[in-house]
Formats: structure tokens, sequence, C-alpha cells
């Protein structure tokens, strides 16, 4: 029944989709049932164990190296709850060094796992703090520079779900993995054998490291029997660089509760909802009558490039919904989200993000022999049109691309942060890419902060809330920022685009508070 339905709702997008032959034999066969990552929680010690290893995982009949924390891909959730105070031993097993950073969790720099928190191979690193923040949906990741792309590709990542009082009085779906349920979308590139492919080179530096096949959960295509009801949907954008924009094949509308930081004031209907990587928002869905459906990821052009097999709408998962008893509802409404403060008086910094002109042209010169003219079809920015660059001698990729991706003209400097901030004291950050036109997804380590202004327009409403992405693609956007926890020179925060080959080429720059 599934299968008939897939193919029934591909040829009603009129082409097949355009996957490697391994991952279109997978699509066609039954999917298989969407892996739910353990729950953890802490010991009677208040404390939590990760191991990073290495291990294999099958995707498509073909067995893959991978890297994972207690597994060999992906990784747990860990289940925190506001007041708590918790101590996580990571044991680093892999035969190199790299770093694990809680991404969205506001905690002092000194544990924030940034590039500075380096774990040796065989080494341990020990963190304790508090819990200090509303409830919300984060996750964890490498973040050793110059190799975040590298060991996110190789399957290191795993969520944080982070509660409170106040989410634990609404009357929300909470069963883990049945009506409340993780979906950690990342892109994939394969070789011929199977092993993930992955290239840190003057492409992937330009315009990042894109894959040809999609993994939910570690999964192509699974499937998930839900509840008849009200079903919840934990989204993670874990791609490297791919945006996404998720949508059901039969067009019922998502109900956005809450994005990075936390719940949003009322739920916001949408038919489509455009993800920047690195982001999260949790939605609703109501499958009580009973029909299955496929999540989808609508077509994005980014950089004027939609390549198949993301040219038409490709799916994520099916949903069947079974049977009754939903453990939740959609309230009409969620929290009090604070009023923006005046902005007279307040601290302001100006950050310009920007590429050596010299990467542009290499870059996209690699992509064009890559890919061919129609991965350059309407590509025009910074002021260059990359149709006519035939005559250009970089091919070879010969160009030095590893400090080419600035901030306000420099690139990262682990020694030299570039300011500081004041503790408890809100700022007015201003992140322009005008004369880039390239896609950065900006994240600030260290705080959830208000979106004030998006490419020059105001949030969208289910962008208002807490966030710590924001977009900057050709244009000006600014956020309102407060940092309630130190962070000393020798363990400076981040704030950089997270597409992880900017970052991993100096898009990047650290602060102290």
């Amino acid at each position: 029944m599934l299968r008939r339905d897939f193919l029934k709702y591909s040829a009603a997008l009129g082409a097949a989709l355009a996957l490697p032959p391994w991952s279109r034999a997978a699509l066609a066969a039954e999917p298989p049932p969407l892996p739910v990552p353990e729950l953890l929680t802490r010991d009677s010690q208040n404390r939590l164990r990760l191991t990073v290893q290495a291990g294999h995982t099958r995707f498509g009949g073909k067995a893959a190296a991978t890297w994972g924390y207690n597994g060999s891909l992906s990784g747990p959730a860990l289940k925190l709850r506001r007041g708590e105070t918790v101590t996580v031993a990571i044991h680093n097993q892999l035969a190199e060094e790299t770093t694990l950073h809680w991404h969205g969790l506001e905690v002092p720099g000194e544990v924030d796992g940034g590039p500075q928190g380096i774990i040796p191979p065989g080494g341990t690193r020990t963190v304790t703090f508090t819990v200090d923040q509303r409830a919300a949906t984060c996750w964890f990741h490498p973040h050793l520079h110059g190799k975040t792309g590298r060991q996110v590709a190789m399957g290191l990542a795993g969520l944080v779900l982070v509660e409170d009082t106040e989410i634990r009085q609404l009357p929300l779906p909470g069963r883990w993995g049945i009506d409340d349920v993780p979906v950690i979308v990342q892109d994939r590139r394969f070789s011929a054998d199977g092993q993930i492919d992955y290239q840190l080179d003057a492409m992937t530096a330009a315009v990042g490291w894109f894959g040809d096949t999609l993994l939910t959960n570690g999964a192509i295509y699974p499937r998930h029997a839900a509840p008849r009801g009200w079903l919840r949907l934990r989204l993670l954008n874990g791609c490297n660089a791919r945006s996404l924009n998720f949508a059901t094949s039969d067009r019922r509308p998502l109900y956005v509760i809450a994005s990075d930081g936390g719940l949003l004031a009322e739920p916001v209907k949408l038919e489509a909802l455009p993800m920047l990587t690195g982001e999260r928002f949790e939605v609703l869905v109501n499958v009580s009558d009973g029909r299955p459906f496929d999540l989808l990821t609508l077509p994005v052009s980014q950089m004027g490039m939609t390549l198949a097999p993301f040219d038409k709408p490709h799916p994520v998962m099916r949903i069947q919904p079974v049977g009754v008893g939903s453990s939740g509802a959609l309230p009409d409404t969620l929290t009090t989200l604070p009023a923006l403060p005046s902005l007279e008086g307040l601290t302001e910094r100006r950050l310009q993000l920007s590429m050596d002109p010299m990467l542009d042209m290499v870059g996209m010169q690699l992509l064009r022999q890559k890919y061919g003219d129609r991965a350059m079809a309407g590509m025009e920015h910074g002021g260059m049109n990359h149709g006519s660059m035939g005559n250009m001698h970089h091919g070879d990729g010969a160009f030095d691309f590893h400090n080419a991706n600035k901030i306000n003209d420099k690139a990262f400097d682990m020694q030299q942060p570039m300011f500081a901030a004041e503790r408890g004291k809100p700022e007015r950050w201003v992140i322009s890419g005008e004369g880039d036109m390239m896609l950065h997804p900006f994240h600030i380590h260290g705080t959830q902060f208000r979106i004030l202004r998006e490419n020059g327009q105001a949030p969208a409403a289910h962008r208002a809330g807490w966030k710590d992405t924001v977009r900057v693609e050709g244009g000006v956007s600014e956020v309102l920022v407060k940092f309630n926890h130190p962070a000393p020179k020798e363990h400076a925060y981040m704030a950089h685009c997270h597409l992880l080959e900017h970052e991993d080429t100096g898009m990047m720059l650290g602060f102290t508070v």
C-alpha cells in the first residue's frame, strides 16, 4: 500500500526522482521504520556519558564508514530540565581530534565546546553546567576548525531537549518516538562504492558541500506509524549547506509552535516551512483523518542553483496514521514573549560577511565543470556573471581557499577575539551580506536572540520568537542579543556562517563576554 501510494504520488509530480541507482532501489522498496534516537537522562549522580566513535552504517544496501555518539551514526537525544545541573563526560575514540559544541544552549564559554575545546584521540573532556533557559529543541555537533564540515558529514550530530515547567503544563504531544518525533534531515553524497564522499575544496568552500541523497534520522525515506490526532515533529536541518523547505504531500498545514530557542507566542499556520542549516522548528500536524502522506522538502534555489534530485519535491519520510490515542492537542496560545526594549543607546556592532573574489570565481568555475551549464543558469551575483567564465585558468583548484571567507575583512583567528561584549547588556548586531549575494545562515553562540530585521524585512511570524540563527543573503539583518554567561579569551564564543564550509574556511569570529 505504501509503495503504491508513493509511486502514484511520484507520477503525479510528472517525473521520477533523479537519484543514484541504489537510492532509487531503496525508495521502491518498503520504507524502513523511522529510526528514533535513544532518549538519555542524567543518572543518579547527575551525569551523562557520550562516546565519539567510528562504525559502519548501511545505506541503500552498501556499508559506509560512519561516526556517531554512543553508536555508529548520529547520536542520542539528551533530555535536560531547566534548573538542573548536569555533568557530561565526552570520550573521543576517533583517531583524530574533535570537539562537541552545544548548539543553542546558553552555557558559559568554557563549556560551550567551540574550536578551543579540543578532545584529543583517546581523550575525555568533562563539562558541568546548569540549565538556565526556556524549553527548546537544541542539538550538539563537532566544531573543530577546518574540519567541522567533514565531521558532521561523517555522522556526528545529536539532539538536546530542554524542558521547563511552562511547557510541561501545555497539552502538547509528549510520547517520545510515538507522537513526539525527532526529524533530523541531512543530505549526503556517496562514492560508487557507497562511502561518504566529502571534499573541502575551492568549489565547496565557495558554495558548500551538497549531497544527492536525503537521510532522515540516518535512513532513506523511512516511515513512521503515528496515532491519530496531533503529531509533534521536532525538525532539525542538519545539512552542511543545503536549505530545506518542508511541506506535506497533500498540503495539510504545519502549525509551527517553537523555533530555535523555544515556544512562539501562538501557533503559526503554514503550508511550507523554509529552514536554514542548523535551524530547528517544532510543528504540529493533524493526522486525525487517518490518511497517509509524505513529509517533503520543496525545491529551494540557493545562489541560483537547484540541482537534481532536489529540483522537484523530494520525500523526507512517510507518515502513516494508525489507531487512535495521540497524547496531545494544539493550544490556542503557547507563551508570552517579552516586548522588545528600546534600541536607543544600545551598543551596535556591524559585521560584514565576505568571500575573496578569487574564491568566488574559482569555486563557480569548478561548479560549472562538475555540473555543466545547468548549474549556472540564472547565477549572477557579486556583480559577476558566472555564465561567462570560460577563460578562467583556475579549474585545477590551486587557489588557496582556507582563509578566503571573512568577517570584517578578517579570516578567523582563534588567538584573537574580535571584540568583548558586556554580560547581561543587550546589543544590536547588524550583519551584512551586501556585495556577496551568497546565502549565510548566521549563528551566534551563547545566546538566543530576537530578529529585528531579516534581509531588510520584518521577521515572519514564525521567526519572531527566540532564535540563534538568522538569514543573511545579499542584504542586511539585525538581531537583538544578550549574553548571560561569561566567555574568557581562551574559551571565546563564536559567531559564524553555519554553512559549514564557509565556517571552516574563515567566515567566523571569536568574541569574549
